[in-house]
């Protein structure tokens, strides 16, 4: 008991006779010492105090980590998780009293030193906790604070927002104010006037307040509407839409397309022009959620500063280290698919991509691979598509018929309520770090083709709409699949006829892969044996646990690579690259001399770039920092037996015709002349009907019908089903 008499002072924050449930009902003096407490004093290290030094770097806004708030003191974050609205305003008005206490005296007019006043400071939240589905917010979090995770499809405007009303009475000209709720809530002004009329003065009337626009205090405020992540909808179900309100210092900092999580208190507000079944309900209400922290998760990779464990980065670079690692990656592409082992090893090119550059003057240069297959039906060129959807980590996959250029790109959509405009993303825009797969290709309207000439090249998204001038992200790449002119690839027709695409858009796919339908014995028997026994053995495995952990051990290891590694060439590598390059631009030169046409797929410097894209992506499956000149003969490689044979495809005019075969042809054209007269019209397929009646062959006819086409004597019309003599 010697302690009590040295004359220390000891005090507590305990009222002295607590009440029942106490807990909950702690008094907001305390809590503001506490949030003082924890911003002065929280330190990381010793003599390191992030949050003052934060304070005093950006006086507006203090981003606060409820963890730190946690440790700090274990009553804080349950009190700001649980009611919110209530206890942000207290550390706000906490962290303005900490940075008035931080600053120095100022000098006023007079010259005298004076406190500084109070500044508004804004708090943002961040946690390490996941993020809560969309779909399973419901009535029991109202008024908490909830973690949400989504892509921003829209931004409105920026309004502005009064947090204080200035009111004036009409008869006494009293004044007063009266705050505003935050986030999408007004305010409540009284019914009646306080004053006390004098004898002789008329008494101030019901509802005599009138509102000062001019002297109220607002804020800026903007709403954005947040959608799901098209990988966390369920197959068959709509994406669900949030509304967002955010203020102050968050305003305008999102642009449609952004991966966002978002902190944030979720609230209801009586919706305005509710529909009219709506319009008497007052208890139905329109969830929003008001925003208290938001972190963009694109910028780092493709789902932002990612949480692998350190057994998985263990396990990954042990894997990379390990010898043949593209042959591996390539065998876990697609297992179920037999053969098409240049198209696997395209396809894992593309999930892994190159590296992205910004060079000094602001110009950059995509890291993305675009890759085109062109074959017959049932070549399994879906199948890869949407095996590349399910296994990249942010994916979209569309129908070439099924999608608009408005669908693809962006549209301006007007908003019901407030009849403004606003930009909402497509598909393109949501699947900014990742990959849009296009199916049916061919069969998109050409104006909508156009529509993503951009996008596949600058990856961006320009749009002039509705008075909306402005510049949307689209970083990803594109793998599309389509089918010949006339369904199957023909043999017969020059490569030109076989790709009816134009010039423009070829160019910007690195890869052109034509896949045939070849008819093989030994090849055939295989393909049977392998989908029979795929068949046979599919519900054997009732344990599918190991299928989907490989699928999503190969998401991961994409997601690690692209995240850690951005490779560049090497020396050896580049003087290699430049020296092949020139080789193949003389060949394609001599090949244009001897026979007198152009290519149907250019080779140009996009060609050269989709090398050393290649390159790096091969670099970046074994997390090497630089590309070898061993990669870049595997991507040449690649690249000259997708690309160049395709270019190499089809007939030329250089055709091995025998001395029989010549006879036939021109018996054939003496025919088509003697059945068309110059300037006759006809049906392909009726002049080859017709011949073959008279015991000519199907093929023999087609070729001459080609040679005549090439020499200029009949012209191809309506898609090439009708026949114009011309000489």
């Amino acid at each position: 008991m010697s302690g009590w008499d040295e004359g220390a002072v000891y005090y507590s924050d305990q009222p002295q006779f607590p009440e029942a449930g106490d807990a909950t009902t702690i008094s907001p003096h305390a809590v503001l010492t506490k949030f003082k407490e924890f911003i002065r004093n929280f330190e990381i290290e010793q003599n390191c105090f992030p949050y003052r030094e934060a304070l005093l770097d950006n006086p507006k806004r203090l981003l606060v980590h409820l963890e730190d708030l946690l440790a700090f003191d274990s009553d804080l974050p349950s009190l700001i998780r649980s009611a919110p609205a209530d206890y942000l305003p207290v550390f706000e008005k906490a962290a303005g009293e900490v940075l008035t206490g931080l600053k120095m005296r100022e000098a006023n007019e007079g010259g005298e030193m004076e406190e500084p006043l109070p500044r508004d400071v804004q708090i943002l939240l961040t946690s390490r906790e996941d993020p809560v589905s969309m779909r399973l917010l419901g009535a029991q979090y109202i008024s908490k604070l909830v973690k949400i995770s989504g892509i921003s499809i829209a931004a409105s405007r920026v309004k502005a927002k009064a947090t204080y009303v200035f009111l004036v009475c009409k008869n006494c000209k009293k004044t007063r104010e009266v705050p505003c709720r935050p986030g999408l809530g007004g305010a409540i002004v009284p019914r009646s006037c306080d004053n006390i009329p004098q004898p002789g003065e008329e008494p101030c009337p019901l509802d005599p307040w009138m509102v000062v626009p001019d002297r109220s205090q607002y804020v800026d405020q903007q709403t954005l509407k947040l959608q799901e992540n098209p990988e966390d909808v369920p197959t068959g179900e709509l994406p669900r839409n949030m509304l967002l309100s955010v203020d102050r210092h968050l305003v305008q900092t999102i642009v449609p397309g952004t991966r966002l999580t978002v902190m944030g208190i979720y609230s209801i507000f009586q919706a305005s022009s509710s529909s009219n079944s709506h319009k008497g309900a007052v208890a139905i209400r329109q969830p929003y959620i008001r925003v208290v922290g938001l972190e963009d998760t694109n910028e780092a990779s493709s789902r932002g500063p990612a949480n692998f464990t350190p057994d998985e980065e263990e396990e990954f670079k042990k894997f990379a280290d390990s010898q043949d690692v593209y042959k591996n990656i390539c065998t876990k592409i697609a297992p179920s698919i037999f053969g098409h082992e240049d198209v696997k090893r395209a396809a894992a090119c593309l999930l892994f991509g190159g590296s992205r550059k910004s060079l000094p003057d602001g110009v950059k240069l995509r890291g993305d691979i675009n890759v085109l297959l062109l074959g017959d039906p049932s070549t399994a060129k879906s199948q890869f598509l949407k095996f590349v959807e399910k296994t990249a980590p942010i994916a979209v996959y569309t129908s070439g018929k099924g999608s608009s250029a408005a669908g693809l790109t962006a549209s301006v959509i007007r908003d019901s309520s407030t009849r403004e405009f606003y930009l909402e993303g497509g598909a393109m825009v949501l699947a900014d770090g990742g990959v849009v797969c296009i199916d049916e290709f061919d069969k998109m309207r050409p104006e909508d083709r156009v529509a993503i000439h951009e996008a596949m090249e600058q990856q961006t998204i320009s749009i002039a709409k509705a008075g909306i001038t402005t510049v949307l992200n689209s970083r990803t790449s594109v793998l599309a699949a389509a089918n010949p002119p006339s369904g199957r690839y023909d043999d017969l027709k020059t490569a030109q006829d076989n790709i009816d695409l134009q010039t423009t858009i070829l160019s910007r796919f690195d890869l052109i892969f034509i896949v045939k339908d070849i008819r093989k014995y030994s090849q055939d028997k295989e393909i049977a044996s392998h989908i029979i026994r795929v068949h046979a053995s599919a519900n054997k495995f009732s344990d599918e646990n190991t299928d989907s952990k490989e699928d999503n051990w190969l998401k991961r290891y994409i997601q690690y690579c692209r995240a850690r590694c951005h490779p560049r060439l090497s020396k050896d590598a580049a003087e290699n690259l430049q020296r092949k390059y020139v080789t193949i631009r003389m060949d394609m030169k001599r090949r244009a001399h001897e026979t007198g046409e152009a290519a149907p797929i250019p080779i140009t410097v996009r060609q050269l770039e989709a090398i050393v894209r290649l390159s790096e992506s091969l670099a970046k499956m074994r997390l090497s920092h630089e590309a070898t000149p061993d990669d870049v003969d595997k991507a040449f490689k690649l690249f000259d037996t997708s690309t160049m044979d395709a270019a190499r495809s089809g007939i030329n005019q250089q055709i091995n015709i025998t001395g029989e075969m010549a006879n036939e042809i021109k018996q054939a054209e003496t025919q088509i002349k003697r059945r068309m007269g110059i300037g006759a019209r006809l049906s392909e397929r009726r002049l080859i009907e017709d011949l073959a009646r008279m015991g000519m062959n199907d093929s023999m006819v087609r070729r001459a019908l080609l040679i005549m086409h090439q020499r200029g004597e009949v012209e191809y019309q309506r898609e090439r089903r009708s026949i114009v003599r011309k000489a």
